[in-house]
């Protein structure tokens, strides 16, 4: 191949090709691929390409979308989100429109929410976000991007009970690995062949800012191994939550609240690597038990979420949005009244540390007294990877404060604040 040769052996070869000749190599994906990359033999029912971050999992599910659409009539797409499904699977850089050379490409049927290929084949196009959009559909063959991050994971189930048309029905799944539920099932299924790989794998092909960036923010770190080196990992035994704990009391359905709360923990940097602002929404029940109904954290201008916070305060119909004195609650306040003067906001000030603060919510979930409305695999990561004396990251502590708002009674009114102590 030609990557095993010398530079100036490489360049003399494509020097000497036609322009027919190069157009055909350019897009000839066996050619290019890694052999992790292409599809594996076997008597298999779902291809797991489990693998950290710039693997090259987005090309892998785009080119054997193409390559299935030659044979196959229905060859359908799920992606974590709409967003997600139209942004990487379909329109980004590698995704299906990209790949395809102009006499293969399909059109993109955006309000079909399908891509129609030029031979006739179809793709139906589905989102993990809408789980009852998947009932009854039907599925020769099926791409289901970033399975571990799908905040409902009976989409899932619904996907495949419809991968039953054809004579081989069979799914590929591309995702960062997660030790959900989900993929800790798959991964013991006999029916599933599974494809680890490292974002150092590929690494030829990455810009080297974007490699550095993610080797500064995960090398060395307990989240490292999943999110580069592709290891599904278990709980870190000094944790204050367990994963199977928040899987066990998870719910699909809240019942009615009698209070909604939006919680803020702004970042520090808006730089390439720092910390998200964490923007958690949870409510109380009836039966005094708290329900997070969203993760809408982002990476952001404090104009960015901002905006963010306020329109989850308004889509949620929350009571108040809290942030936290002791790290911008001053600034929290200000960027929201900015955006909409008419929120209700609440400063906190937590006079002892984030563990003592974390330890009665964490009590709670052991409890069985906080339920996930569905899955918030990256809320969940940071909970069941965070021990005390670490730094705690950006959502766990806005889900501390939001349930400590909602739940916790040991609070001390001051003047125009409360103190949690």
């Amino acid at each position: 191949m030609l990557a095993s040769l010398s530079v100036a052996d490489r360049a003399e070869i494509l020097a000497g090709l036609t322009d027919t000749e190069a157009f055909a190599l350019l897009y000839d994906w066996p050619f290019w691929a890694r052999p992790k990359q292409l599809l594996p033999d076997g008597d298999w029912t779902t291809w797991l390409v489990l693998a950290g971050r710039g693997f090259g999992k987005t090309r892998i599910g785009s080119e054997t979308v193409r390559l299935w659409a030659r044979d196959f009539g229905l060859v359908n797409l799920i992606g974590a989100t709409a967003d997600d499904a139209r942004d990487i699977m379909i329109e980004g850089e590698s995704g299906i429109l990209a790949v395809c050379p102009k006499h293969e490409r399909p059109l993109y049927q955006v309000s079909k929410r399908q891509l129609s290929w030029p031979n006739g084949a179809k793709s139906l196009i589905f989102t993990a976000d809408e789980p009852d959009r998947l009932r009854g559909k039907q599925h020769e063959k099926l791409w289901a991007d970033e399975l571990g991050a799908w905040r409902h994971p009976e989409a899932w189930d619904q996907a495949r009970l419809g991968l039953r048309l054809g004579s081989c029905p069979q799914a590929l799944v591309t995702t960062t690995p997660r030790p959900t539920k989900l993929i800790r099932e798959l991964l013991d299924d006999a029916s599933c062949t599974v494809t680890r790989g490292s974002s150092y794998e590929n690494r030829a092909n990455l810009a080297e800012a974007f490699f550095a960036q993610i080797i500064r923010k995960y090398e060395g770190t307990r989240l490292g191994r999943q999110e580069l080196l592709a290891e599904v990992l278990d709980d870190n035994p000094g944790a204050l939550w367990k994963r199977e704990n928040i899987e066990e009391h998870a719910v699909s359905v809240c019942p009615e609240l009698k209070r909604i709360v939006v919680a803020v923990d702004p970042a520090g940097s808006t730089a390439e690597g720092a910390a998200d602002t964490g923007i958690i929404i949870a409510g109380i029940g009836h039966d005094d038990h708290g329900y997070i109904l969203d993760d809408m954290s982002l990476h952001g201008s404090p104009n960015e979420w901002g905006t963010q916070a306020v329109a989850a305060y308004s889509k949620y119909k929350a009571d108040r949005v809290v942030g936290e004195n002791n790290f911008g609650g001053e600034m929290v306040e200000f960027t929201i009244r900015t955006v909409n003067k008419n929120v209700s906001y609440k400063n906190v000030h937590a006079s002892r540390g984030k563990t003592i603060r974390a330890e009665p919510v964490a009590a709670l979930y052991e409890q069985g007294k906080v339920h996930h409305i569905g899955s918030f695999p990256e809320l969940e990561d940071q909970l069941c990877q965070w021990e005390p004396g670490m730094r705690s990251p950006d959502r766990l502590d806005a889900a501390v404060w939001a349930l400590t708002e909602l739940m916790v009674s040991d609070v001390v009114h001051t003047a125009g604040s409360e103190r949690y102590v």
